[in-house]
């Protein structure tokens, strides 16, 4: 199976063991109707991205349901979700973790991160664009909670504005928004990813920033 067959699932039934730990929201979401949803739009999202309250963050019934299966089909045919993505969605000199990447810094090299437009995002109003930037340089996190050191919070956002922010052109900050999930809220944990939100991007931004690179079309 490929991502271009997953709207194809179709789900009547949760499986009998969710693929992934389920928070209070997603068992909310999956007693709803897709009219009865109500989509994030931009405000929503730059509110609970500010307070830090990602765990209300939803996807449609129908996508949560998609995805749910999906992840129980690719777990079964390949081990694990990394196992996947390694061999489908991320650059094949990654190899198997652990990984050796060219810089310890997350995002300092090209070649040691790789952005894709969501293949499963969340719930969003449709002049919002989700993207995920996977690393195989590890980001560091507070053990205490999960989330981000303030040092890596700070890389993070570095690189956010020189590859997202500046490439928007002016008013670019107020267009973006970025994350990185709690461990404890993570469907994917054993590869390094950041969600970004980019609100009317236009497709030859999205084409830009999804570029497959390899080491020889790197210029750093």
């Amino acid at each position: 199976m490929n991502y271009g067959e997953m709207g194809d699932l179709q789900t009547k039934t949760l499986p009998e063991e969710a693929p992934f730990p389920l928070t209070e929201v997603d068992k909310w979401v999956l007693s709803q109707t897709d009219e009865e949803f109500h989509h994030h739009d931009w405000e929503d999202l730059k509110k609970i991205i500010e307070e830090n309250n990602l765990s209300v963050l939803k996807r449609k019934p129908s996508d949560l349901r998609r995805y749910m299966a999906w992840t129980t089909e690719t777990k079964v045919r390949y081990g694990s979700m990394t196992n996947y993505l390694l061999a489908h969605r991320l650059p094949k000199a990654w190899g198997s973790p652990p990984f050796t990447p060219n810089s310890l810094v997350p995002f300092e090299d090209k070649l040691d991160y790789s952005i894709l437009v969501n293949d499963w995002p969340y719930g969003l109003t449709p002049d919002i664009t989700h993207i995920v930037v996977w690393s195989r340089t590890v980001i560091d996190t507070d053990p205490a909670t999960g989330d981000m050191t303030g040092e890596s919070h700070k890389v993070v956002s570095d690189f956010i504005n020189r590859v997202f922010v500046d490439k928007l052109g002016p008013g670019g900050g107020v267009r973006v928004l970025w994350f990185k999930n709690w461990v404890a809220l993570q469907s994917v944990r054993s590869l390094e990813h950041i969600h970004v939100m980019v609100k009317d991007a236009s497709k030859e931004l999205l084409n830009e920033w999804t570029q497959k690179l390899d080491a020889a079309s790197v210029d750093n």
